[in-house]
């Protein structure tokens, strides 16, 4: 395994800001994909509503709101979501 030169990266990153700052250069841009639905996450990791509310840290009835389409998930939920799609070990770990 080789090491990471973090100092490097950091000051690497410095001067491509500072560049784009000036100009003269263009930062690299990722565009992040948004989640499934919470109700196919949720039947994918094969947790019950309760459980998976309390993993996510939000209401057992936002949970419903969310699957329902009451209401769309904002912000860190969000985020949360696209990890337990993503890495779904993350939160059979937690479970």
């Amino acid at each position: 395994m080789s090491k990471r030169d973090i100092g490097a990266e950091v000051l690497a990153g410095i001067n491509e800001i500072k560049a784009f700052k000036k100009g003269s250069g263009k930062l690299k841009v990722t565009e992040l994909a948004e989640p499934s639905e919470p109700s196919v996450i949720r039947t994918k990791l094969k947790l019950s509503q309760s459980a998976f509310a309390g993993l996510l840290g939000v209401s057992m009835r936002t949970l419903q709101d969310w699957e329902q389409g009451r209401r769309a998930p904002q912000g860190p939920a969000i985020a949360l979501l696209r990890i337990a799609e993503q890495h779904p070990e993350v939160f059979a770990k937690l479970h």
